[in-house]
């Protein structure tokens, strides 16, 4: 059974920097491509960012390129979110989530996650 565990979250100010990370078990990381969500109150749950197998892939939303940057260390079974110049409309509850039989290019799509975990909250004061 493969068990997401999201960390790094945390209040934070208007334009400062955080690291969330997601750390999977229960079977090889290496199998998945990976992505972050994020849920902010009352709001559908949004794709932030993909990367593929081995990392070659990164996709992400149009909201987080160039502030955001994901990444992956296979030997670590960890996935990375760093985002920069953090704004209010960040706030949310950041989701970890992995996918087989899939692309990263795909990975936007909720249909096509296998696994979710619970959810690290950010919250971004002005």
């Amino acid at each position: 059974q493969v068990q997401l565990v999201e960390s790094g979250g945390g209040l934070v100010q208007a334009g400062d920097s955080l690291r969330l990370s997601c750390a999977l078990s229960g079977r090889t990381f290496s199998l998945y491509n990976m992505a972050w969500f994020r849920q902010a109150p009352g709001k559908e749950r949004d794709f932030v960012a993909a990367v593929s197998r081995y990392g070659f892939t990164k996709t992400y939303a149009d909201s987080v390129k160039g502030r955001f940057t994901i990444s992956r260390d296979n030997a670590k079974n960890t996935m990375y979110l760093q985002m920069n110049s953090l704004s209010p409309e960040d706030t949310a509850n950041y989701f970890c989530a992995a996918a087989l039989g899939t692309t990263a290019q795909r990975m936007n799509d909720r249909q096509a996650i296998n696994y979710w975990g619970q959810g690290t909250q950010v919250t971004v004061s002005s």
